[in-house]
This record gives C-alpha cells, structure tokens and sequence, in this order.
C-alpha cells in the first residue's frame, strides 16, 4: 500500500504540473454551494475576450466524467455518468471504485466537453473527497435522465436492474473542495469542421 500511495502522489503531482500547479495558485474565490464550500483556484480563457462558462451549466450537460482515485494496486480512473445538484456530484457506484473509496475518500473528476468540429474543448477539474452511501433508486434514475431523458419508458431496458435493488449498488456522493474551470476553445480547420464528434479519422 505504501508505494501505491506513493505512485498515487506522483501521478497527481504530474497532474498539477501539467494543469499549471493548481495547489500553488495562491487564493482562489469560494462559492458556497448546497453541501459545500468550493474553492475556485482558476479561471481560464485561452484565448479570445469572451468570458468563462458557467460552472452549473457546464456541469449540467450530459458529458462523461472520470473519477481518479486510489486502488489496491495504484491509480485508477473510472469513466462514469453523474448528476450535479448544485453543490454535490452523484455516481452510481461500479462493482469496484465504492470499495476503493471507503479505504481512500480523497480523489478528484476530470469532465471534458470537446467537439472536433467546432473547436469547442472546455475542461473542469474537481477535487475533494467521495462518500459511499446506501442506494436511492430515485436518486440514480435523476443520474439516467440526463442521459436517456424524462421518458423511463423509452430507456433501454439493459439497465432495469439498476434500480429494483438486486445488484447490491451503492451511490458516490462527491464532495468539491476545489474546482478549476479551463475553456482552451479554437477556430477548426476546414479537415474538422466536416467532421461529427463520434466519427473515426480516416487512415
């Protein structure tokens, strides 16, 4: 466990040095949020004179996020659907990363919105601590709809267990200590402006 944690510190330390030394940006906003008192240590337009984006709508689109955190044998990253109440971050636990979280709550969530057509590429960085909490079946279909929509009788019917209780699933409940919100958005080149989010580049 101790070189896990060491590898874990190493890869975060990688981390800050490539998103420009986060926990040395000295001061930061605080926002007080439903469950939460979150540090803004930055702000970032890359280019442009537009202002940033706005941190609740960008948290509410229907984007991946990943959750970094700490495993038995070392970092792991789980690409998972959430939902944004305002102030906390919901994920329907996997077979795995609930167990890894009880031992180790510190972690952090990378969400990406990037469109190869348009040259959008708006990042939020997040980190704080995640707690493991009993499942609410109303609480993971709010997660489902902003991915399948209102309609349940349209979603596809792979998932139905998830909510009757008998895959045994828990819920994260993420809790933000800092945020960083970057929009690194750029003018496309005609090659990407043809191109849809979801298409292959061609060999």
């Amino acid at each position: 466990m101790l070189w896990a944690l060491i590898a874990f510190g190493a890869l975060t330390r990688s981390a800050d040095r490539a998103l420009g030394a986060l926990d040395s940006t000295p001061g930061g906003a605080f926002v007080q949020r439903e469950g939460a008192l979150i540090r803004i240590v930055e702000q970032k337009v890359s280019a442009g004179n537009r202002g940033i984006f706005d941190l609740d709508e960008f948290l509410s689109r229907p984007l991946y996020a990943h959750l970094a955190h700490l495993a038995e044998h070392g970092p792991r990253e789980s690409p998972v659907w959430f939902h944004w109440d305002g102030g906390l971050i919901w994920i329907i636990g996997g077979s795995s990363f609930p167990k890894n979280l009880k031992q180790e709550p510190a972690c952090a969530i990378g969400i990406v919105d990037w469109d190869v057509a348009t040259g959008l590429n708006q990042h939020v960085g997040l980190r704080g601590r995640a707690e493991v909490v009993p499942f609410d079946a109303e609480k993971a279909k709010t997660i489902f709809r902003r991915y399948f929509g209102p309609d349940e009788q349209e979603w596809d019917g792979r998932f139905a267990d998830v909510f009757t209780g008998e895959l045994g699933l828990e819920l994260i409940r993420f809790v933000p200590e800092t945020v960083i919100m970057r929009d690194q958005s750029y003018n496309p080149t005609q090659w990407a402006r043809q191109r849809r989010r979801s298409q292959p580049a061609a060999d």
